[in-house]
């Protein structure tokens, strides 16, 4: 911890200066002291400004984080009770985050919270959209977990459908944000299903994943596999914040769709050959 957190907020102002003289007057006498106001003048400065913004960051990734869990339970209490499948699910992707012992009690207390009949959705989910604000990516991201749980025991029914799209409009999504995020889930699971699959199956698979019409013509496969990986790169969804724990999922998406891509650009390769 550091010590100058410990002093009242109006004294932390001026932690810099304080040290900073009294370490010049230690080495250089006067002179050396106003050099040490000075360079301690330019560290309080900056301090001022990253802290705000750490602050901030802490605060997105905790709602974010919370709001993740809390919602996921009163999602697959939708259609009146939770599913062992769905239950299965939300452990599926505690596992894959690797969340710590103490993160996954946490996931496990929030995801209760959820399925509590006096839990505030639009509440929540008015704190989630107020901190990542204008970051379609992250919403989009967010979305895409609560799909997966939807998705548990392979379907989606009508009230968790309902319920989907609630949560899409509270945070800023289209209902056609919503069908491109569930062909690609749906695409991505006939892929990890696939794997013993014909080529067929998994070249369709991929096509749904990607977004697109086995009839796309080439252009139109690769703007669609650049949106996509656009919008789950990694990289960017860290520089917006999205909590670390999370980013083990983003990178498996992008790998998914990296894979779809291939898959079709192998299969169209063949074609004209």
């Amino acid at each position: 911890m550091n010590p100058a957190s410990l002093l009242p907020a109006r004294f932390q102002s001026w932690t810099g200066k304080l040290v900073g003289g009294l370490a010049g007057w230690l080495l250089g006498g006067w002179l050396g002291a106003l050099v040490g106001v000075f360079l301690g003048h330019m560290y309080d400065r900056a301090r001022a400004v990253v802290r705000p913004v750490a602050e901030a960051l802490s605060r997105l990734q905790e709602t974010f984080f919370r709001t993740t869990f809390r919602v996921m339970g009163h999602l697959s209490k939708a259609d009146g009770r939770v599913s062992e499948a769905e239950i299965r699910a939300a452990e599926q992707i505690m596992a894959r985050m690797n969340l710590s012992p103490e993160q996954r009690r946490a996931a496990i207390g929030y995801f209760r919270e959820g399925k509590s009949a006096d839990f505030d959705l639009d509440a929540a989910l008015d704190v989630l959209r107020g901190v990542i604000r204008f970051q379609p990516m992250l919403a989009r991201f967010f979305l895409e977990v609560q799909l997966e749980v939807a998705f548990a025991d392979g379907r989606i029914d009508p009230a968790e459908r309902r319920l989907l799209l609630r949560i899409a409009e509270r945070l800023g999504l289209s209902d056609e944000d919503l069908r491109g995020l569930e062909s690609l889930l749906r695409g991505q699971r006939r892929t990890g299903a696939g794997a013993r699959r014909e080529g067929h199956d998994s070249l369709a698979a991929a096509y749904q994943t990607l977004g697109v019409s086995p009839d796309a013509s080439d252009a139109e496969v690769k703007r669609a596999y650049r949106r996509l990986l656009s919008q789950h790169h990694p990289d960017k969804l860290a520089s917006q914040g999205l909590p670390d724990e999370m980013m083990r999922l983003a990178k498996e998406k992008t790998q998914h769709i990296i894979a779809a891509y291939e898959t079709i650009k192998e299969a169209r390769r063949g074609r004209t050959q």
